[in-house]
Formats: structure tokens, sequence, C-alpha cells
């Protein structure tokens, strides 16, 4: 086992005058599982690669232990990763593929076969299944063989570059409770790469959130839902989106289409303050708004679209907020068996407490 750490890595592509990864500071546990996602481009498969040794570090470090590996060769790191494409050699069959690592550690044949085979236990893989090749294996298949390989030689620390986003929708739902429940079980230090969020919030002991190679947040999975520590991690993280909307301040609140969204002094002070003048963005969840009566100060809403998930229904629709006709897309949960029809007006209310207050200029959690 061991902890890794990133103190202010860099990396810088040649033409690109941004940073790839810019002075990632990341402390991860020994037995932890990180997960790291965002938009795509926004530096998280660099980050990997520069913990593989797969991308050169600009500068700054990156430790295993209290071992600097900033320019140690990737075959030298005790490293395992995992690729999006699998990477398994097709003229070789599973047993082959999980062996091929250890062939070259020149392992002793008892200890590599004892391994192998403990890894397809561990993976729910029947020895049948050993002496196909991957062109006779299914995605899952694949994918477990992928995983087979890096535990077979266990590694300090497993790295994960997007393993899922090869498969069916409900495969990735069963796959990814296996991966969790499997890292739980050998307690070996993962770094999961997802541009996913439900995937990074079901997975990961945290989660760190980039954004144009800047870690935006790295918290449990409930603080990042929460207590989301600006604008853009509240609109990345949970699904549907948050509705996130730029209204106009007053001295006692946010006045969010007629409604007033009460704030404290010291919010109101800080909403001001940087350029942010008479505005304040307001935030607020789908789940944490509900459908009230036209009599109850609910905003107007007309709906565009009502999404049926069974026991849920998702119900979009515009409303003009402070006067501006422009639509403005809002998102209510609310009971799929009762939903209103397109065309129909609705009122929605945030619940009391709910909602999230950011600076209307800067982005920052008031």
């Amino acid at each position: 086992m061991a902890t890794v750490t990133y103190a202010k890595a860099s990396r810088i592509y040649p033409g690109n005058p941004r940073p790839a990864v810019d002075s990632l500071d990341l402390q991860i546990a020994d037995g932890e599982f990180l997960v790291l996602v965002g938009p795509s481009g926004c530096g998280k498969s660099t980050s990997l690669r520069m913990l593989a040794g797969l991308e050169e570090i600009d500068s700054g470090a990156i430790y295993i232990d209290e071992t600097d590996v900033t320019n140690v060769p990737p075959k030298a790191r005790d490293i395992a990763m995992v690729f999006q494409n699998y990477a398994l050699y097709p003229h070789m069959t599973v047993y082959e593929n999980m062996a091929f690592a250890l062939k070259l550690r020149k392992t002793p044949k008892p200890e590599i076969d004892r391994r192998v085979k403990d890894a397809a236990r561990l993976l729910d893989m029947d020895e049948g299944l050993l002496g196909r090749k991957p062109k006779a294996l299914s995605g899952g298949q694949r994918q477990r063989v992928a995983m087979g390989r890096a535990i077979v030689r266990e590694p300090q620390v497993f790295l994960m570059d997007e393993p899922l986003s090869n498969l069916d929708a409900k495969l990735r739902v069963q796959t990814r409770a296996q991966i969790a429940a499997l890292q739980q079980r050998l307690g070996v230090t993962t770094v999961y790469v997802t541009h996913d969020q439900v995937e990074a919030m079901t997975m990961g002991d945290r989660v760190a959130v980039l954004l144009d190679g800047i870690l935006q947040q790295v918290d449990a999975p409930r603080a990042l839902y929460d207590r989301p520590a600006n604008m853009f991690v509240a609109g990345f993280i949970g699904s549907p989106a948050m509705n996130i909307r730029t209204v106009r301040l007053t001295d006692t609140g946010a006045d969010f289409g007629g409604l007033l969204v009460p704030l404290t002094s010291e919010q109101v002070a800080a909403a001001r303050a940087d350029g942010g003048n008479d505005k304040v963005t307001v935030g607020f969840r789908p789940e944490h708004t509900e459908l009230v009566g036209a009599s109850d100060g609910g905003i107007p809403v007309v709906v565009e679209l009502v999404e049926e998930l069974g026991s849920d229904a998702y119900v979009h629709g515009h409303a003009a907020l402070n006067g501006d006709s422009t639509k403005d897309t809002l998102v209510v949960r609310t009971d799929g068996r009762v939903v209103p029809r397109m065309g129909e007006t609705v009122f929605l209310r945030p619940r009391v407490g709910s909602h999230h207050v950011f600076h209307a200029v800067t982005g920052d959690r008031l």
C-alpha cells in the first residue's frame, strides 16, 4: 500500500500556452479510492498519466509514499494501470494476458499460476474463461481480464482511466459496484478517472473535480453535493444539474423571479464586493424544489418537457426571471404519477434553506 502526493505538479504541452494540469496539489491516503472527474479536456487523464510516468512533469513533483517518482521510469514505479480500451493482446489467451507482466519479471511459474487463478476467482471468472482469447469475450469479460492483469501484479497503486466507458448502461452500473467492492477488499490505493459524475459519486471515497487543469474541489461525495465550493462544482455535481441563475440582489436577499431568497447581511456584503454590485448567483437542485399552488408564492413556469421515470418525473420549463422575457429553463423533480401537461403553467418553489449562493463574478460560494 502507499500514499500518493501531487506537489504543485504541472504539465504544459508544446504549442499550448495554458497548462493541461496547473500546479496540482493533491494528497491521496493509503488505501483510498480517489476519483478524478471533470469535463473533457479538464486534465484528469493527463494527471493520471503523470502519476504513471507516461507524461512528463514540467514543474512540481509526484511522490509515492516518501519517494519522489517524478523522474522514475514507469516500470519502476510499482503501479498497475487499467486502460479505457483494455489493451489486451489479441493473440494471447486470458491466462497469458494476465500472466504476461509476471513472466517479464521472471516470476516463478507456480507463483504466476497461483496469482492468476486467485485473481480469476476474485473477479468471478471461471477457469474455462482462462483459455479463451479476447475476441471470444464480451466487453464486460474483457474489462475483468484487464482488471485481473492489474491485480496479479500486486502493485502499490492502481490507476484506472475510464475503464467502464465502453460498456453498455446496465453493465456499467453492475461493474462499477463490483470495482468499488473489489477495491475495498484489496485495500490498494486507487486513482480512478471518469467524466461521469454519477460514477464518481457512487464509487469514490473522495472526489477531485478539475476544470481547465485546475483543481476546483476535493472532498467526500456528500460534501461536494451539499456544499459545492463554486458555481462550476455546483453545476457539474448532481443529475439533473442544479438550477443556477444570476439575479437581482436586494438588502435582504435575492429576487428570484419575484420570490425572495433570504440572505444574511454577511452574504449580501460579500456578494457586492469584488465587482458583484447588485447581482448574485443563486442555485437550487431539482430534487429540492416542489410544485405549489398559484397562490403559494412560487415561480411561474411554462412546461416544455416532462421526463417520466416511473416513480419520479422531471418537469422542464421556462420562466421570465426579474422581468427578463428570455427563456430561462428550470427543472423540478415531482411525483411521477401526477405530472403536468406540456404548455401548462405550473408554480415551483425551492424548499426552505435548500438554496446555494455564489458570487456573480468570481463564482465562489458565499
